[in-house]
């Protein structure tokens, strides 16, 4: 996979740095998402994520230790040696999102809301000032407190 890009690119690794990437910083959005799917795989209360078109995004190193969960249109890539995991893969295999705390680089974006929060950890409290929804911010609307 060939990164295209016009602008500033970041790099990002996985735990031990067997695994590598490059990404353009021309992310279109930006989001913590609570949903338990993301707080499993992370093992934390919610997943950071930044979202980008496909070829924007490429390993640079170590693709052969990638652990890949799901198929060509959808899935998760961990470092198969740390479990680090570094990207998903979704909307059909059209866009990466990229696990922020992989990021070496700091992004030009900030997460901007809070989605998935009807089904957030119940130990968890949100205590910034960003827009919860319940479930994707696209499919509903702010959440009540």
């Amino acid at each position: 996979m060939k990164l295209q890009t016009t602008g500033r690119k970041l790099s990002g690794k996985c735990l031990c740095g067997a695994v590598q990437y490059a990404v353009a910083d021309e992310f279109v959005y930006a989001v913590n998402c609570h949903c338990s799917n993301c707080r499993r795989t992370t093992g934390s209360a919610f997943k950071s994520i930044a979202g980008i078109e496909r070829h924007k995004f490429a390993p640079t190193e170590g693709e052969d230790n990638l652990l890949i969960f799901g198929d060509q249109n959808g899935h998760d890539a961990h470092c198969k040696l740390c479990g680090s995991l570094l990207y998903s893969l979704v909307r059909e295999g059209a866009f990466v999102h990229v696990a922020m705390g992989t990021l070496v680089d700091s992004p030009a974006i900030r997460p901007s809301k809070h989605i998935f929060v009807g089904s957030k950890a119940p130990w968890y409290t949100i205590t910034d000032d960003l827009p919860q929804y319940d479930e994707h911010a696209m499919d509903s609307g702010p959440a009540d407190g």
